[in-house]
């Protein structure tokens, strides 16, 4: 993180999550503990050393900084809003009622020795999936994450639509690649299928955009049960329908 970077998330926790340095430690020093502990997986020990701080200052002054994240939540991630026929780009007018995209990544992390088998992958890493979902100008919508690094991508889907407020308004949908079942309010590509990518631009550009947020701006969970602000009949089951099927099929004739 470059230092633009860093006192713009520091003026945004004052601002949005209502964070107020202590009277021995400004909000620049809160967040500088925080983000390296949170990066490096460091003990609060190996801090109290680096910033010459109690660990009791420490460990407060990083659940302060955790709440004003939390606060924050709404600022950090966008109400999704479909593509509409008039807009402009020619390039996304196939796309009407489309929200975004979403993809699941697997990021490296530490857990306790008993917790291990679980999160280790084919690869024997020790990762947790995160389920990251994105509208078409890189901002975020939605992100879930902990669950393992063994559990399929629509495993984590299922449990982001069913328990974890991921809504989704009937006749709208996402773009998603072909790990994923093609259904309703989720639009994947045809199995087996070679593309030629100039042929399919957007489609592609929606889904590098989410791969490359998901490979270097991973953030974590936001638990709250109505965090899309989603108001209309939603999308409770994931299954294949005949229907969405000739939709797909109706499209691709169309491209």
């Amino acid at each position: 993180m470059d230092r633009c970077a860093f006192h713009a998330l520091c003026n945004m926790l004052k601002r949005v999550g209502r964070l107020e340095p202590s009277r021995n430690m400004g909000v620049e020093e809160m967040v500088a503990m925080f983000l390296h502990i949170i990066a490096h997986d460091v003990k609060i020990r190996v801090i109290k050393r680096q910033f010459v701080r109690a660990e009791e200052t420490i460990s407060r002054r990083f659940n302060d900084v955790l709440l004003a994240i939390l606060r924050g939540h709404n600022h950090l991630l966008k109400k999704p809003q479909p593509f509409s026929q008039d807009r402009m780009d020619e390039r996304w007018k196939w796309f009407k009622n489309c929200l975004g995209a979403l993809d699941g990544t697997h990021i490296k992390f530490n857990v306790l020795e008993a917790d291990k088998p679980r999160y280790r992958n084919r690869k024997c890493d020790i990762i947790t999936n995160v389920l990251g979902v994105v509208a078409p100008d890189i901002q975020f919508i939605y992100v879930l994450a902990g669950w393992e690094g063994s559990a399929a991508d629509s495993t984590v889907l299922r449990d982001a639509l069913f328990r974890n407020g991921f809504s989704i308004l009937q006749g709208h949908y996402y773009l998603c690649d072909a790990g994923y079942m093609n259904c309703e309010g989720f639009l994947a590509p045809y199995r087996g299928q070679k593309y030629h990518l100039n042929k399919f631009n957007p489609h592609n550009q929606l889904s590098t955009v989410q791969e490359r947020l998901m490979v270097v701006d991973p953030i974590d969970e936001i638990e709250d049960q109505n965090i899309l602000g989603v108001d209309g009949e939603t999308i409770h089951h994931i299954e294949t329908s005949d229907a969405w099927g000739r939709w797909r099929d109706q499209l691709a004739q169309e491209m």
